[in-house]
């Protein structure tokens, strides 16, 4: 096999590694909320986070950077991290506790869409009339995914729900905005981030539901659900997309695999959760995913 075929074998496998992670975080998700509430989940796992994101750095060599940062570039990234994660996963996490699981996950995928819309007001861009079109279709599908197969009574379930989801992806497409004159290690980043967060959410946890509890019923469950989201959603996911997206000739061709994760997800919700899967589920997330689509089309 010679040398480029080897690269883009590499980059769909560890492509298809991060929507193998990504499609399990939901449930991941949902596992712990019912055992601890979000601000307690996201103390958890941003610990951990933090300690899988120092040993991936040490493991790749690359803790001396570190101290080569300057000043302006550790006030950048710390601040970041009020951002993401504390305001992103702080909103991100009570939207699932009001949530379905089935509702909550495709409605994260309206975030680029979300993007496509602060790009006007922020980066000076224009929207044109595919961009429009493909908000138009994505929020189509936001509406009739919030309809939880309530389609004939036009019941929005948890409209609260609804809009903490929506609100996390203008937060996440902020942060995604901040870093796009970033020029620090994304890895180096991404703990810089984490870190800074890590006091706050622990006043935060202090100063209203106090620390998880270890001894209760289920308690080795959420423990366990909160870690996994800690290491694999906050950390390791992002190590092996960032390496995918490095090796591969064509960042679209392994970007349009993050679509098939809403469909795995849909199935582990289903057996793993026991949710009962809603036709409008199913349509509202076509919908949203058309809309990136569109999107990606005009960029690809």
């Amino acid at each position: 096999m010679d040398p480029a075929a080897k690269r883009l074998k590499a980059a769909y496998a560890y492509g298809l590694g991060t929507v193998l992670i990504w499609s399990t975080v939901a449930t991941a998700f949902k596992l712990a909320l019912a055992r601890m509430d979000h601000i307690q989940l996201l103390l958890v796992a941003d610990a951990v986070s933090v300690f899988t994101l120092a040993l991936i750095l040490a493991a790749q060599g690359k803790l001396g950077l570190l101290l080569g940062l300057t000043r302006r570039e550790l006030l950048r990234n710390l601040g970041l991290g009020l951002l993401n994660p504390l305001l992103y996963y702080l909103i991100l996490f009570k939207a699932y506790a009001l949530l379905p699981a089935q509702v909550a996950q495709p409605l994260n995928y309206t975030w680029a869409i979300t993007l496509s819309l602060l790009s006007v007001p922020l980066l000076g861009q224009r929207l044109a009339r595919r961009d429009l079109l493909a908000i138009c279709i994505s929020y189509l599908g936001v509406v009739v995914l919030s309809l939880q197969g309530n389609l004939a009574q036009l019941d929005f379930g948890s409209p609260l729900g609804v809009g903490l989801a929506l609100v996390s992806t203008l937060v996440w497409a902020l942060y995604w905005i901040g870093n796009t004159r970033n020029s620090t290690d994304p890895v180096v980043a991404l703990l810089l981030n984490f870190s800074a967060a890590l006091p706050c959410i622990l006043a935060l946890a202090l100063a209203t539901s106090g620390l998880p509890d270890l001894t209760g019923t289920g308690a080795g469950i959420g423990m366990l659900a909160a870690g996994y989201v800690g290491v694999f959603e906050m950390g390791i996911s992002f190590v092996l997309w960032l390496t995918a997206m490095r090796l591969t000739p064509s960042t679209a061709r392994i970007g349009n695999l993050i679509f098939l994760s809403p469909f795995l997800s849909l199935v582990l919700i289903h057996f793993i959760l026991g949710e009962s899967i809603h036709t409008t589920t199913y349509a509202g997330l076509v919908l949203i995913l058309t809309g990136n689509l569109l999107q990606r089309g005009k960029s690809d």
